[in-house]
């Protein structure tokens, strides 16, 4: 049995506190709706159920000496059912098993592998392995429990149990902007600090990075909603060709999370809707925030400026003890102050308070190495057509709220929780 205070108990600890986590967010579904597709783009609701043990099955069990006792449903959760010549998904919900062949494989999979987990290795560097392999399957299924809330979020209310009170925030945010002075940003993790990270965090290296002036808060609602007023989803010149495109497109009109009722405009909460709060942070596409920093005669901020502006020189390495944020199905938090330790600037809420897009392309570092057990994690989006977010949303794990963790999007997808704010145009983009 497993030593209680082992590197290995600590990581079994965390995956189990996240399989908590994603069935607690698969419980909000009224079960008759669990084959439904909030989102187009993405996979039935169901899909999830299957495809978080199928991963961990698939990462873990041949190093742990295990054979499949269900193949066919290995392969089935581990990609779905592919849509035809990259057209939206088409499956209909009888292309799939029963629901009760979802939560059978769910159980059956976390019983293996957790039987073999427990047991100790005798050789170190085969153990050293199972502990990569197991930051890969904690970060991953936190990483869907985030994707799995926003998809919640873009269901009808009737289709979820619960409710829920959105707080207000207490203050209200002033536009006001921050003088970053010339300095370095360090980007990245270096691969001999023993630090956990995914194959795009490597190699650290530091960038010069010139002066330039950040908002202080992000962008919010109130903000947003004077584009909005002033015609900005119409005029032309603020926004690019594909943007432009796409937005006509789709009918885009708002953003993803507002809703208008009764001449109001109101914000789509998980369990209701409630009047839009002025004071929170707007949540939008890459698209629909650079057609605002347009109209606002600024720019979105690069990769290395909003590292600069958040840990200075330092890449966050003295500022790194992050506590594990509470489970809420909010998305917002008033201040991100109280999970995370100040930067060297006075930026307020760059972690844990919404994603915020960058205008730098997701792009490998210097010495970038894929991962050979996940190939297709990172370098497949390295293609010129998804945009860096940086920070994390209160629906992002705490060990994710590491300094050099780097989250992607293409511009066009506008149900993440992520918001922006925009920097002066004077200085080079990084």
């Amino acid at each position: 049995m497993l030593n209680t205070t082992s590197p290995r108990s600590r990581l079994l600890s965390r995956l189990h506190n996240a399989r908590a986590d994603t069935d607690a967010l698969f419980a909000i579904v009224k079960p008759e709706f669990l084959f439904e597709r909030p989102i187009s783009e993405r996979h039935r609701l169901a899909f999830y159920v299957g495809h978080l043990e199928a991963f961990d099955w698939n990462l873990l069990s041949a190093p742990l000496g295990l054979t499949s006792e269900h193949p066919s449903l290995d392969t089935l959760f581990a990609f779905g059912i592919d849509p035809v010549d990259g057209q939206l998904p088409s499956d209909v919900p009888a292309d799939w098993p029963p629901l009760r062949e979802f939560f059978r494989y769910r159980e059956q999979a976390r019983a293996r592998l957790d039987a073999a987990l427990h047991r100790e290795d005798s050789n170190a560097d085969e153990s050293a392995r199972i502990e990569q392999l197991l930051n890969v399957a904690i970060e991953h299924r936190q990483m869907h429990a985030e994707t799995l809330s926003y998809l919640l979020h873009q269901m009808p209310l009737d289709n979820k149990h619960g409710s829920a009170a959105s707080s207000q925030l207490a203050h209200r945010v002033v536009e006001e902007a921050v003088s970053i002075p010339t300095g370095e940003a360090t980007l990245g993790v270096s691969s001999l600090s023993g630090q956990f990270g995914w194959d795009n965090e490597f190699e650290a290296h530091a960038v010069e990075v010139p002066a330039f002036g950040i908002d202080k808060y992000k962008v919010t609602n109130q903000q947003y909603l004077a584009f909005l007023n002033d015609d900005g989803y119409v005029r032309r010149e603020f926004w690019s060709d594909p943007d432009w495109l796409w937005k006509d497109a789709n009918a885009i009109r708002q953003p993803a999370f507002w809703l208008q009722q009764d001449g109001r405009w109101h914000w789509r909460s998980m369990f209701n809707a409630i009047p839009l709060p002025p004071d929170w942070p707007v949540y939008v596409s890459h698209a629909e925030a650079s057609a605002y920093a347009r109209w606002a005669g600024r720019r979105l901020p690069s990769e290395a400026q909003w590292q600069r502006a958040a840990f200075g020189a330092d890449g966050g390495a003295a500022n790194d003890d992050f506590s594990e944020p509470p489970l809420r199905f909010d998305p917002f938090a008033v201040d991100a102050g109280d999970l995370i330790p100040p930067g060297p600037f006075p930026v307020i809420g760059l972690r844990g308070n919404g994603w915020e897009w960058t205008a730098s392309l997701f792009a490998p570092f210097t010495g970038f190495h894929r991962f050979d057990f996940y190939p297709g994690y990172s370098e497949p989006f390295f293609d010129g057509s998804h945009f860096v977010l940086k920070g994390g949303s209160v629906r992002t794990a705490a060990s994710m709220l590491r300094p050099s963790f780097r989250n992607w999007f293409q511009p066009h997808y506008p149900y993440v929780y992520a918001g922006f704010r925009c920097v002066d145009r004077q200085g080079e983009s990084k």
